[in-house]
């Protein structure tokens, strides 16, 4: 559920510079959803650092919830993907997840195209090989299970 009042104009978060840039977008969602033209005053205390005021800067720039969550992803990174860990950088030796996205997605489709099966590229043998290895290491690394 969450706070719906239709009728909310305005909405003051105090010490803005503490919340998340999803947290305060979320919040700033909550209100304009009448007729009425709305108003989201963020406010700060004291002392606001560097990455603070990024935050507060995008909230101003933008209402577009994708670039909000880019910037977020670049200032506290994504965290653990397999893990409790939810923000800091994952322990990457080879990419960074958005600088290198594309070259990421790329692989994502190449790795999509040998897991569709044997072609004039790879043979079954192979890919077998493959599945082995990766199901060993990760289920080692991180106690999975495989279902289905």
């Amino acid at each position: 559920m969450g706070v719906d009042v239709p009728n909310a104009t305005v909405m003051v978060v105090e010490h803005a510079e503490r919340f998340g840039l999803a947290q305060l977008h979320q919040l700033r969602g909550r209100i304009g959803r009448g007729a009425a033209k709305s108003y989201c005053i963020l406010m700060t205390g004291g002392k606001v650092t560097e990455e603070g005021e990024r935050r507060l800067d995008a909230m101003v720039r933008t209402n577009d919830g994708f670039q909000i969550a880019e910037l977020d992803l670049e200032l506290r990174g994504p965290g653990e993907f397999f893990g409790t860990r939810q923000a800091g950088m994952p322990n990457f030796r080879v990419a960074n997840l958005i600088r290198d996205r594309q070259l990421l997605e790329l692989a994502k489709r190449e790795a999509a195209a040998v897991m569709a099966g044997p072609n004039s590229e790879v043979t079954q043998v192979e890919i077998s090989r493959a599945l082995v290895a990766l199901r060993t290491r990760w289920q080692r690394t991180y106690g999975l299970a495989e279902v289905g």
